[in-house]
């Protein structure tokens, strides 16, 4: 079973509120878990930073379509 970095912490509900920064912060996480990389060689680094990137932009649109009830 594979487990998410316990370094990432809940988004939704933060308090307080979640910022860009926090967002940032997660996705970083979440790449250097998934590539097994905390810094990448430089032939690696503009992929690395892309999946940065798209991992925020996809929390984020995430964050924003969750039924905060």
């Amino acid at each position: 079973m594979w487990r998410m970095c316990r370094s990432i912490k809940k988004l939704r509900h933060a308090e307080p509120p979640t910022t860009d920064d926090d967002v940032r912060a997660a996705a970083l996480q979440y790449v250097r878990k998934v590539s097994g990389y905390r810094a990448p060689a430089k032939r690696n680094a503009a992929a690395f930073d892309a999946a940065v990137d798209e991992v925020a932009a996809s929390t984020a649109r995430l964050l924003e379509l969750l039924d905060a009830r």
